[in-house]
């Protein structure tokens, strides 16, 4: 599917521009989704409350495994969300490479201070001046044990200077760890892995520090499984 996808994508940017790109991407990891299926692992997708098309929301979640992210990308799709990633994804994986590089996303140096804020700055400006909305896994990696780990203060940080008029969102992953917890090989059969949107969180006016806490408290609390509980 990455494969195919990647000159999809590559067309539809150059000739039809950001919209026609933005679908191929999200119909693209619909299908990333029913790969799945054969290993009769399904997902789950829903929203506490609805969210209207407009804002700009900051989706702040936690992160068990690279299946987090079709479901993200494919049910988001509506509030053109863009991801955080680090540098390396950016190079040399077919279409996910190519999306971090064309499709206003912001690949990061974890081991450099200096130019993660710099990305997250100019990313952040291009969100708010273009109304588009941002996907953060907070915690910085993945628990492949589902265990929560405790939220990154300095992104969400700077991404609520720069976004001030945005709207935190909550959200919780649950079980994508079960599926790929040893690595690509064997991968866990039978799982559903749920994503729960929570309700929104105001920022205007609000201590970001006490924000972090609530969307932490909120992401977490709704976590049901983890490796320690089996």
């Amino acid at each position: 599917m990455l494969v195919i996808f990647h000159p999809i994508q590559l067309i539809c940017h150059k000739i039809w521009g950001y919209d026609a790109h933005r679908k191929s991407v999200a119909i693209l990891n619909w299908f990333l989704m029913q790969t799945q299926l054969p290993l009769f692992n399904t997902f789950d997708f829903k929203f506490k409350e609805e969210l209207p098309v407009g804002p700009s929301y900051i989706f702040v979640s936690n992160h068990q495994s690279m299946f987090d992210i079709p479901p993200l990308i494919y049910h988001l799709r509506h509030y053109h969300a863009k991801f955080i990633a680090k540098k390396e994804l950016a190079k040399g994986i077919p279409s996910i490479s190519l999306n971090l590089r064309i499709g206003e996303n912001c690949a990061i140096d974890r081991k450099d201070a200096r130019q993660s804020i710099a990305a997250l700055i100019k990313f952040a400006k291009n969100v708010f001046e273009k109304k588009r909305s941002v996907v953060i896994f907070a915690e910085g990696s993945r628990s492949r044990t589902g265990v929560p780990k405790p939220f990154k203060t300095k992104g969400l940080l700077t991404l609520f200077k720069y976004i001030p008029d945005a709207i935190v969102v909550p959200v919780t992953v649950n079980n994508s760890w079960k599926v790929d917890r040893y690595g690509k090989f064997p991968y866990g059969i039978g799982n559903k892995i749920s994503v729960l949107v929570h309700e929104p969180i105001p920022i205007a006016g609000r201590n970001g520090e006490e924000i972090i806490a609530q969307a932490e408290s909120v992401v977490h609390g709704a976590v049901t499984s983890t490796a320690i509980d089996s």
